[in-house]
C-alpha cells in the first residue's frame, strides 16, 4: 500500500529531516583521523534525543544503535564498532533515520576522513551527482524506472562503476520502510508511475568495481549482526535523501545545503 501525504504531513517530515540534516552537518567537525566509529554513534544519538527526536534505527529488527557506520569496502548496515578507528584517507558512510513528532526521515552521507585519494574523491563526486540525477527524475508522471535509469546510466555506462542492485530506496512514512521500492537501476518509462504526495528515499550505493555485494558478520559474539561489503574489495560510496513528490517538482526533506539545493526546497 502506498500512502499519499498531505502538505501537513510533508511539513512534519521536513522538520524531522531538518533535525537529521543537522546531525550530518555536525558530523563534519567530528569525523577526523583517530576517532572511533562509536564516537560517531554517541554524537548522533545524543544530538537526536537532546533535540526531541527518536533514533529510528534503534530497535529496528533488533538493531541497537542510532547509526549505521560503514567504512571503505563496507557498503551498508554496518554497526558503529568501538574498535573501528578511522584513518586518514578512509571513506566513511553514516546512515540514520529520525522520528520527530511521529514523522520519519532517512539520510545517509559519505565523509572523507582527512585527505582522500583523487580516485576516491571522484567516486564521491560521481555518487553524489547520481543522487541528484535520480532526484531530477522524481516528478509527477514519471516512472520509477526513470529514476533508476538516470543513476545507472551515469554511474555504470559513463563512469564504469558498479551500481548496487541488492539494496534500494523505498517509500517512507508512517514507518521507516514503506512501498514503493525504489531501485537505482532500471529502464526509462518503466515501472510504477509517480504521483503527487509520495514520499521516498533515493540512496544510490556505488562501488569502485563490481556492483555485487557479500554478507559479512560482525566479529562480536555479544552483538551479532550482518552487514554488506563489496564482492571484490573495492570501496563503496553512498548518498541518500528523503524527498516528497509534489506538483512543483521533487522537494528534498533532508537537505543540508539550502543554497545548493534551492531548486528542490
Amino acid at each position: 500500500m502506498i500512502t499519499l501525504k498531505s502538505p501537513r504531513e510533508i511539513e512534519g517530515m521536513r522538520k524531522s529531516g531538518a533535525l537529521l540534516a543537522a546531525v550530518h552537518i555536525g558530523l563534519r567537525d567530528i569525523i577526523k583521523p583517530g576517532i572511533s566509529a562509536m564516537e560517531i554513534e554517541r554524537f548522533a544519538d545524543h544530538y537526536i534525543t537532546s533535540h526531541g527526536g527518536i533514533p529510528g534505527e534503534k530497535g529496528f529488527e533488533g538493531y541497537k544503535y542510532a547509526t549505521c557506520v560503514a567504512v571503505n569496502d563496507e557498503v551498508a548496515h554496518a554497526t558503529p564498532r568501538q574498535n573501528l578507528i578511522l584513518h586518514n584517507g578512509d571513506l566513511v558512510k553514516v546512515d540514520m533515520t529520525v522520528t520527530l513528532d511521529g514523522y520519519q526521515s532517512d539520510s545517509c552521507w559519505s565523509y572523507a576522513v582527512g585527505e582522500v585519494s583523487s580516485k576516491i574523491k571522484k567516486l564521491m563526486d560521481v555518487t553524489k551527482k547520481a543522487l541528484y540525477l535520480g532526484i531530477d527524475q522524481a516528478v509527477v508522471g514519471n516512472r520509477l524506472g526513470d529514476i533508476g535509469y538516470a543513476i545507472q546510466h551515469y554511474t555504470e555506462d559513463e563512469n564504469g562503476y558498479g551500481d548496487v542492485r541488492d539494496l534500494i530506496g523505498h517509500g517512507i512514512q508512517p514507518t521507516m520502510h514503506e512501498q514503493p521500492n525504489v531501485p537505482h537501476y532500471g529502464e526509462p518509462h518503466k515501472g510504477l508511475r509517480l504521483k503527487e504526495g509520495m514520499t521516498i528515499t533515493i540512496e544510490p550505493m556505488i562501488n569502485e568495481g563490481t556492483w555485487q555485494i557479500l554478507t559479512k558478520e560482525v566479529s562480536d559474539p555479544n552483538d551479532p549482526w550482518e552487514y554488506y561489503v563489496t564482492a571484490d574489495g573495492g570501496w563503496s560510496c553512498q548518498y541518500e535523501h528523503t524527498l516528497a513528490i509534489t506538483k512543483d517538482g521533487p522537494k528534498i526533506l533532508t537537505s543540508q545545503d539550502p543554497i545548493g539545493d534551492a531548486k528542490y526546497l
